[in-house]
């Protein structure tokens, strides 16, 4: 219990972190319809298992679960199983907290519940937060790691889907400050690709439109299957409703 407790609080702490440090930008929106597309979300298990799953854990997740997103448990066995011996155990990594702490600056968070603790009502969604992020890295050299980012200014994660996107430099201009004309401020001007990457623009903004719906499904896998309940129980409930409406009215059409 002492535990859960813990992690509790450590979840709280962590998402108050990530809306101190969301940056001035406004959020892009997640395509949400992604969400019910089965091959999105078994590519984002895949960006997540090859790209992510090195430094973060997503321990209150099961490799089993991905039966749900449509893989067989060849699927998960061949191609996703790469830090488990078994399809029944969780997503945790070898990786110890305490030496990553030590090499990265703070523990990489657990990414079970990342979707859902990044959401801030005045911005957006936890999934716009992450797809802004995973889109707004450049490089910068004035950082340990060599990145930077616009959604989540001096992150100590380094751009791990370099490669896939390319390299990238931001372009800031200085201009007059709206409130005090005297004073200037620094202004997000655009993107200067440097090097190219695996994917064009267009191609790596969909596979983290993928990533991203896998992280939002496996905060709650169990979405889909409540939204179809909640609306099979409302048209009950109407249904009943209706009855019990004409019941009441044959009962009490003698009474005066």
């Amino acid at each position: 219990m002492k535990k859960l407790i813990a992690i509790f609080f450590a979840a709280l702490s962590l998402a108050g972190v990530a809306r101190a440090n969301t940056g001035g930008i406004e959020w892009d929106r997640f395509p949400k319809e992604k969400m019910s597309d089965m091959a999105s979300l078994q590519n984002g298990a895949k960006l997540f298992v090859n790209y992510c799953l090195n430094c973060h854990a997503a321990a209150f997740m099961r490799y089993n679960r991905l039966r749900d997103i449509g893989l067989t448990e060849a699927d998960i066995k061949n191609n996703l199983l790469f830090a488990a011996d078994k399809v029944g155990e969780q997503m945790k990594i070898a990786m110890d907290p305490k030496q990553a702490k030590d090499w990265f600056g703070a523990t990489p968070p657990d990414l079970t519940l990342v979707a859902r603790s990044r959401a801030d009502g005045a911005k957006g969604s936890g999934a716009d937060y992450l797809y802004t992020y995973m889109r707004t890295f450049y490089r910068d050299e004035s950082k340990a790691t060599g990145w930077n980012n616009l959604a989540f200014p001096s992150v100590a994660m380094p751009h791990v889907l370099w490669e896939l996107q390319g390299e990238r430099v931001a372009k800031f201009e200085e201009k007059a400050d709206a409130h005090d004309h005297s004073k200037t401020t620094h202004v997000f001007a655009g993107f200067e690709q440097t090097k190219p990457g695996l994917l064009t623009s267009r191609q790596y903004d969909d596979a983290v439109g993928d990533l991203v719906a896998y992280l939002q499904w496996m905060g709650e896998p169990a979405q889909g299957s409540r939204f179809q309940l909640g609306v099979i129980v409302l048209l009950f409930l109407s249904v009943l409703t209706v009855f019990a409406w004409r019941l009441n009215a044959a009962f009490w059409k003698d009474v005066k």
